[in-house]
């Protein structure tokens, strides 16, 4: 059923007039002023912000005048979906209130302390309820490769690592577990819509993840998912709830079409009139469907309230040429359900975006690279071009052409810091100090050390869980004569560590020094990754406690780690090559997307229901949108066979669904190399009159004689 929803039919309302705005709402457009002004009486407001069309600095105006009108920064709720634009946000309004307030230089602005994701608002509030709700307050946050560990123990308890036939690695489990979670959805649901081949083992997972529920609440950790889960379950409590509520006055949401079913329903329990709420996305940038997200949470909101919600839509883009836009309109213009929204940009001019057919994914690197170059000859810097792609193989072709070319390149993925084996030790110690109930995080520590193995371990924690002091019992403990001298360099340190006898962060410094012997001896590269550790100190020394610091970092981990790194890359320009997914948010003079063919966009593996193809639609939409000046999207016309790597086997790729004629006159279509133009062969080369009658002697093979 097509609903393309219009904002004046669902509350929009016009901007209010110049004599009505603010000065410091001044350089906002109407759309934006109007978003920025709604007062929190007029009830809940729903912001459609496309593409490049200034969200982030509406967003802040919308903040900053709430504070002049009175609102405490101390009761907003400001949830984002990472630390980093929590921070640029608070940046922005900050910026905004002293420039209003003449404030000199250097002076800091209003604190918002309740700025952040909905995982560290989950894990602060939590903290605070704990008692009352049967939590431990000394309680650990698992990140997702603890959790995968804790569940393949209790897999491994169960038997379910001996089965006949094959049972799920511990990695599906546990995002069988939170999809389930996450999504609201019964557990049979999730196997049978994204784990199929998994759906015989129904009941065995059931018992495996009640197990594992049972053996967080034993060891008094959350995983990941649990902020928020705990976090919903706590609204369903009236008393708790009523008690959160009146703590927020304004609750406002950024990237609310990232949302799951979970995070909508607490928001929804938080605020249930819609009194003072406030979110922000776009439906047509919905694409993290993978982690849970739906398009519905956005799409369904203004009927989540009577009356709806205000939609106020903004449109304007700050970022594409008018040919761009038009171009993505037309993408996402065919989706049968969304909120009606043409981008429209005031800039002049601008080249059509380029539809680009080559021979294969050879020839799609070979132009990539050429109209690279090309763009640096024009004097556009490296940095502002970007290849864009639906998975991170599809670049493999391009990065060997690039290499070959010169062409430096970062591209976007990698080991993350807190994967890192040296990070985990070092973190390890901390929360099994923190929380001497954390079973993954003690085996870990204790078989770091020389002669102690997994038996002794598992003695160790086994005393630890059954005894009142778990410290006393880690004292008390006998290791073999083997471990003696290294059990009597640690378990002082544990003490001191679980006793709170240092400052915060000297603890960080204490199991630095404790841990060098260690790294020493596990890893050959100890200079390089002693590094990460020298850097570990240098971030616990900007949380205030060790409980914030294991917390924080949990939840929102840097992305890189110099124990994993390659061959630096030593250049002074470079260009991006990225998945889609990652380069959402930001921008390009120059965009070119890969393989923008049925089976690669969309993926084949995204076509089995009509919302996981709409997915695919807008992740190309969203895709074409990081580009400001040029984008050209490459079709290849066959790819060869994996299995016949030298051989001739392939198979001809048709233009992408998404891409229709209608949609493609909105393009340049093009094919690259161009061929060659075609000239009549001189006199003298042409070939003389037929000598022999081959016509003749075919026709004449089939004569019966």
């Amino acid at each position: 059923m097509s609903a393309v929803f219009d904002a004046a039919a669902t509350g929009g309302q016009p901007a209010p007039g110049a004599a009505d705005t603010p000065a410091y709402l001044a350089s906002l457009n109407p759309e934006q002023c109007t978003a920025a002004l709604h007062a929190a009486a007029d009830g809940p407001l729903l912001v459609i912000a496309g593409a490049g069309s200034g969200k982030t600095n509406t967003l802040a105006h919308r903040v900053a005048h709430l504070v002049f009108s009175g609102a405490d920064p101390q009761r907003i709720l400001l949830l984002t979906f990472s630390r980093r634009a929590a921070a640029e946000m608070e940046r922005r309004v900050g910026q905004i209130i002293n420039r209003v307030l003449g404030a000199p230089a250097g002076q800091r602005p209003p604190v918002f302390p309740w700025a952040g994701t909905f995982h560290g608002v989950g894990a602060r509030l939590l903290r605070e309820v704990a008692e009352q709700i049967g939590l431990s307050p000394d309680f650990t946050i698992h990140d997702r490769a603890d959790a995968e560990d804790m569940l393949a123990l209790v897999r491994h308890d169960l038997g379910l690592d001996a089965t006949r036939d094959r049972f799920p690695t511990k990695a599906t489990c546990l995002a069988i577990y939170s999809r389930a979670v996450n999504s609201e959805a019964d557990l049979s649901a999730v196997l049978r819509t994204a784990f199929p081949w998994c759906a015989q083992w129904e009941a065995e997972l059931a018992e495996l993840f009640e197990s594992y529920v049972a053996a967080k609440q034993a060891q008094h950790v959350l995983d990941y998912d649990d902020l928020l889960l705990y976090w919903a379950h706590l609204m369903q409590e009236p008393a708790l709830a009523a008690q959160l509520r009146a703590r927020f006055d304004h609750i406002l949401v950024d990237e609310y079409q990232d949302t799951n079913r979970l995070q909508a329903s607490i928001l929804l329990a938080l605020r249930p009139d819609g009194r003072g709420l406030t979110v922000v996305g776009d439906d047509a940038q919905s694409i993290y469907s993978f982690r849970a997200a739906t398009v519905r949470n956005i799409l369904d909101f203004p009927r989540h309230f009577d009356p709806p919600a205000r939609i106020v839509t903004l449109s304007r883009n700050y970022r594409s040429t008018p040919p761009i836009l038009a171009a993505s309109n037309a993408i996402i213009g065919l989706a049968p359900e969304r909120y009606a929204k043409d981008l429209w940009s005031t800039r002049d001019g601008g080249q059509k975006p380029r539809l680009v057919s080559v021979a294969d994914e050879a020839e799609q690197a070979r132009c990539v690279a050429a109209s690279v170059l090309a763009h640096r000859e024009q004097g556009m810097a490296l940095k502002a071009q970007a290849a864009l792609f639906r998975t991170a193989s599809h670049s493999a072709q391009l990065e060997i052409e690039l290499v070959r070319r010169n062409i430096p390149f970062v591209k976007f993925g990698g080991l993350k810091f807190l994967e890192a084996t040296h990070v985990k030790d070092v973190l390890s110690v901390l929360r099994w100090a923190q929380n001497p109930r954390n079973r993954i995080a003690g085996f870990r520590v204790v078989r770091l050390l020389p002669g102690i193995g997994p038996v002794s371990a598992t003695r160790l924690l086994d005393a630890m869980d059954a005894s009142a002091d778990p410290l006393a019992a880690l004292l008390a403990f006998r290791m073999p004569g083997a471990a003696a001298e290294a059990w009597a360099a640690f378990a002082p340190l544990f003490a001191m560590l679980h006793r709170e006898r240092s400052a915060w962060p000297a603890e960080v410094g204490a199991v630095a020094r404790w841990y060098a012997p260690h790294l020493e001896r596990l890893h050959d590269d100890a200079a390089v990754r002693s590094g990460d550790i020298d850097q570990l100190e240098r971030i616990a020394a900007t949380y205030a406690s060790r409980e914030r610091f294991l917390t924080e970092l949990t939840l929102d981990p840097p992305e890189a780690s110099s124990g994993e790194s390659g061959v630096p890359l030593r250049d002074d320009d470079y260009m991006v090559l990225s998945t889609i997914h990652s380069a959402k948010g930001q921008e390009w003079r120059a965009v070119s997307i890969l393989n923008v063919v049925d089976g690669c966009m969309p993926s084949d593996l995204a076509t089995g229901s009509q919302d996981e193809i709409e997915e695919e639609r807008r992740l190309l939409y969203v895709g074409m949108t990081r580009a400001r000046d040029h984008l050209q999207l490459i079709v290849p016309q066959r790819f060869y066979v994996p299995q016949q790597k030298y051989g001739d086997r392939h198979v001809l790729a048709g233009r992408s669904r998404f891409i229709s004629n209608a949609v493609a006159r909105t393009f340049e279509t093009c094919s690259w190399p161009p061929p060659p133009p075609l000239e009549p062969l001189p006199p003298s080369r042409r070939p003389p009159p037929a000598a022999i009658d081959m016509l003749a002697r075919m026709r004449g093979q089939w004569k019966v004689r």
